[in-house]
């Protein structure tokens, strides 16, 4: 069941029992286009874009905007907070289910079709695969001690405070003047990062997106002309509110909410585009 969960997240569809290839969950993305299936964070209780960064550069992981499918199964709530501010109903099922919010991204987030039951129940033993040890939390020989004489409640909620239970999600807003953009000082350095960790994932050679972001002077010069553009074209636009699918063209960018991508992040990135343009 493992196996068949991890084709079907990362390679988008797998063999029934009788060995037939299933249809791809859907055409234009697969779970692994948004979504990481490894640690992302150091501290698994504090939620720091800078801190998440840091990480995926160091362990040269994706920098997205969906949250890791590792740990999801420890999490209480999923499309939560603004998500459910913004789209109500859309979610209300998938905020308290794994299930659902899994059907809901197979369907309406990655523009695909809904999982039969024997493939979420595939998908569901590759997440428990993948779910949070006591080994991945920080607690010291001492505390771990502690918790064999506490009561259950006690030794819960203590193993709770060592991570978080969801992935905040808040939505962020474009910058009054783009000219000014967000009032902080770019730092170009964490800028290559997102780039190369975050844009180029989807935006490269036979990836997600039709638009590929390669290391030219070109394509620097593009994106330098767009930043202060009142259009999806500009970074502000494309990271704040991201696009929607369309009629004819399925193919759409999901936004970064601000825990996933800050605005000091977005003037790194700024910063790195600007230079590279020069």
């Amino acid at each position: 069941m493992v196996k068949r969960g991890y084709e079907l997240i990362h390679e988008g569809r797998t063999r029934d029992e009788n060995g037939k290839r299933t249809k791809y969950i859907s055409r234009f993305y697969k779970c692994t286009s948004c979504h990481n299936t490894v640690r992302e964070e150091k501290d698994l209780s504090q939620v720091d874009p800078d801190k998440r960064l840091q990480y995926a550069k160091e362990k040269d992981i994706p920098y997205l905007q969906g949250s890791t499918f590792w740990g999801i199964v420890n999490r209480e709530t999923w499309y939560n907070d603004d998500y459910v501010l913004k789209y109500g109903s859309l979610v209300e099922k998938a905020e308290n289910s794994l299930i659902e919010s899994t059907q809901l991204c197979a369907q309406v987030c990655s523009q695909g079709r809904w999982l039969e039951e024997w493939e979420m129940n595939n998908i569901l033993a590759y997440y428990w695969s993948l779910q949070m040890k006591m080994e991945d939390l920080d607690f010291s020989e001492k505390e771990l001690e502690e918790l064999k004489n506490v009561q259950a409640e006690k030794a819960i909620a203590a193993i709770k405070a060592k991570y978080s239970q969801k992935s905040p999600a808040t939505f962020g807003h474009l910058p009054k003047d783009k000219e000014k953009g967000y009032a902080f000082a770019g730092d170009p350095e964490k800028g290559k990062v997102i780039y190369e960790n975050g844009c180029q994932h989807c935006h490269r050679e036979r990836g997600e997106s039709d638009v590929v972001l390669d290391n030219s002077s070109v394509t620097f010069k593009w994106l330098n002309k767009n930043i202060t553009a009142n259009s999806k074209l500009s970074i502000y636009d494309i990271i704040r509110l991201g696009t929607y699918a369309e009629k004819g063209h399925k193919e759409y960018m999901p936004h970064y909410t601000e825990e996933k991508m800050s605005d000091e992040q977005i003037e790194d990135l700024r910063a790195y585009i600007e230079k590279m343009a020069e």
